[in-house]
């Protein structure tokens, strides 16, 4: 099964807590399992655009789709057996003493 892993960034959240790995331990470790399948960091939100269709016209805006602190600040696609699985890889990720990890199994065209 595929789950993508958005990795939330918060700057405002306290660091005290001890990261299990190193991003590049991490790396490692999911490349050990033969779970990665593509990922990348994403650059800071005042650089995207928002786009909605509304009446007929698209509006784009400058910046997230969300008025929040925390932003997407990376992704990565796994292949794991379980959910349960996916969310071990992401409790091993350095952003989770920090930030946040959400995972989400793909849901397939046509189901």
């Amino acid at each position: 099964m595929k789950f993508l892993m958005l990795v939330i960034a918060d700057p405002e959240a306290p660091q005290g807590e001890p990261q299990p790995l190193t991003i590049e331990e991490w790396g490692a470790e999911v490349d050990r399992r033969d779970a990665w399948r593509e990922g990348d960091r994403l650059v800071p939100p005042a650089q995207a655009k928002t786009v909605r269709r509304r009446g007929g016209e698209v509006v784009v805006t400058d910046g997230p789709f969300t008025e929040t602190r925390e932003w997407i600040a990376g992704f990565d696609v796994l292949e794991c057996d379980t959910l349960d699985e996916a969310v071990e890889i992401a409790s091993l990720h350095p952003q989770a003493a920090g930030g946040t990890i959400e995972v989400r199994p793909f849901w397939p065209l046509g189901l």
